[in-house]
């Protein structure tokens, strides 16, 4: 699917994303604490960037979008030994910049790279 319009990403985010950002944040962490629920909990991470602004993540069906992931075991441990503890910080900081009208760039910046930061998933290739 194309990206929409920066005007209705806009709004999206005026109206929606800015409060319902922290509330996936927190409940896939939530869910990151259980063994069970650990792989939903990733894939709500995953979903932030569209969460916060519409942004579409690129193409699983298309054959280059594999180029530039890591494999999932190296993901997995960088998970394990960093992306949980790390993701947590992030979001925490970016939720705090977001509150001021001058960290709020750097704070969607911060967001949409937390798929990255958690699991070395990257969202936009």
């Amino acid at each position: 699917m194309a990206q929409r319009s920066l005007l209705v990403r806009a709004l999206w985010f005026l109206f929606v994303g800015w409060w319902a950002t922290p509330i996936v944040v927190n409940v896939a962490w939530l869910l990151n604490v259980t063994v069970v629920l650990l792989p939903v909990g990733i894939k709500l991470i995953n979903l932030v960037p569209t969460v916060l602004t519409l942004a579409e993540p690129r193409s699983l069906s298309d054959p280059d979008s594999a180029r530039g992931q890591r494999s999932l075991v190296v993901r997995a441990v960088y998970f394990v030994l960093v992306g949980w503890w790390l993701s947590l910080l992030w979001a925490n900081v970016a939720s705090a910049l977001a509150i001021t009208v001058v960290g709020l760039p750097i704070a969607i910046w911060m967001l949409n790279r937390l798929p990255y930061v958690t699991s070395l998933f990257r969202f936009h290739g």
